[in-house]
């Protein structure tokens, strides 16, 4: 196989596209290399949150980044002016370009693109403004406060961080699974030759208001995340940014970049079935397009990525979709907020770093807080301790509210250069 796909739409060549820069902010780890640590150890981000008042809830933990400096990584603008989201988004952004290797001053004369999803933007920011006009009126707005929400600075932070102004800088709201979105569009502009570079994923920081939204819905852990078990609680709302670079493949080649895993193609659908409650139809149909889309058969899939967020909805669902595509001996399926909470619009970005770093790390990170699966769930969820495997495809997948479903197939470059 060559480093194009064959002809797209009007006979377009489509280009293979590479990971080659991955950049984590997230609970269990700063940068991929801590971040790998975190996976293959199975640690917890879960502790009391802090980062707003919790008071007259009967729990309160959470995923919540406890040793970040923005300052150590963000040089080019003032941290002060942005948002704590876009603090996350500008900074896994940096620790990607680095870990890429490529050179800042060759890129910004590059066509690129910029794709970061998210579910609340800058919803902190929100909830301290709502919270002053409550108590003093719109009088006393910080005006510094409200510059910060706007919810496409969490792609155009980046733009400016970097001194990229060749591109498209866009913030994509498909909640939950935003990230996959980001990932997905980014592969479409560089396969396509529209972009020749792309920095695509998730940021969200924790926020009073979604908590409470989660909260009311019953579906808030006391304590931990325990996806697929029978006493599952759950969910912990988590936060942080995963950002990758996509790059063509002869680009590289010539360059001799590391090549962490191809993306092979996605999917996206929208059943609008209910606002908060998964369809099990749809999630199946969504895989089936992702594989159709990566030229993927599902027995060529040896491990999923679960969107896996530990409520009973979520889980059964999810589960008997997987069983719908994949019949009833499925690859292995972990889930990674058993370790992160849920990171909302981050979520499938770092499933998606996590599933690269499996590929070329090969090893299957454990869903952890697993005692005793639960019936109707019925999968190997590796539970609570990494273990080694040869993986050549992975799929991560991402769900969210009102349907808004979205997977995204990775491959070992190697493994699939030496089958073709």
């Amino acid at each position: 196989m060559t480093a194009e796909r064959g002809a797209g739409q009007a006979g377009t060549v489509r280009h293979r596209v590479v990971l080659t820069g991955l950049g984590v902010v997230s609970s269990i780890g700063l940068g991929a290399k801590e971040f790998l640590r975190g996976l293959q150890e199975g640690r917890s981000g879960a502790r009391p949150i802090s980062v707003f008042d919790t008071e007259g809830f009967a729990h309160a933990n959470g995923c919540e980044i406890t040793d970040f400096d923005p300052r150590d990584w963000i040089s080019t603008l003032d941290v002060e002016q942005l948002g704590r989201a876009a603090q996350f988004s500008a900074t896994a952004a940096r620790m990607a370009l680095e870990d890429s290797g490529l050179d800042l001053t060759e890129l910004r004369g590059r066509r690129g693109l910029i794709s970061i999803g998210t579910t609340d933007g800058e919803s902190y920011d929100l909830d301290q403004l709502v919270e002053s006009e409550l108590t003093d009126g719109t009088g006393r707005f910080d005006p510094v406060a409200a510059r910060r929400v706007p919810a496409g600075r969490l792609s155009v932070a980046i733009a400016q961080e970097l001194g990229l102004t060749d591109v498209e800088a866009l913030t994509i709201p498909t909640a939950c699974s935003a990230g996959n979105y980001a990932i997905g569009y980014g592969f479409d502009a560089v396969s396509s030759g529209e972009a020749e570079y792309a920095f695509c994923g998730g940021a969200d920081a924790m926020c009073r208001k979604t908590f409470t939204g989660f909260y009311r819905l019953g579906t808030i852990a006391p304590d931990r995340c325990q996806p697929f078990d029978v006493d599952r609680k759950g969910i912990l709302t988590g936060e942080g940014a995963g950002v990758l670079v996509l790059e063509r493949l002869d680009s590289a080649l010539e360059r001799g970049a590391t090549i962490y895993a191809e993306v092979l193609g996605y999917g996206l659908n929208c059943d609008a079935h209910h606002q908060v409650a998964p369809d099990r139809d749809s999630v199946a149909e969504l895989m089936r397009l992702a594989l159709d889309n990566a030229g993927v058969k599902p027995h060529e899939v040896d491990l999923i990525s679960a969107h896996g967020t530990g409520t009973r909805a979520n889980d059964i669902t999810e589960a008997g979709a997987i069983r719908q595509v994949f019949g009833d001996a499925p690859p292995r399926t972990v889930s990674m907020k058993s370790m992160l909470g849920h990171t909302m619009g981050a979520a499938s970005a770092l499933g998606a770093i996590g599933c690269a770093l499996a590929i070329q790390n090969r090893f299957i990170p454990p869903t952890i807080n697993h005692v005793t699966t639960d019936p109707e769930c019925d999968v190997d969820c590796v539970p609570n301790e990494a273990v080694e495997a040869d993986l050549r495809i992975v799929q991560n997948n991402g769900l969210a509210f009102g349907g808004n479903n979205a997977a995204v197939l990775l491959g070992r470059y190697d493994a699939i250069k030496e089958a073709s």
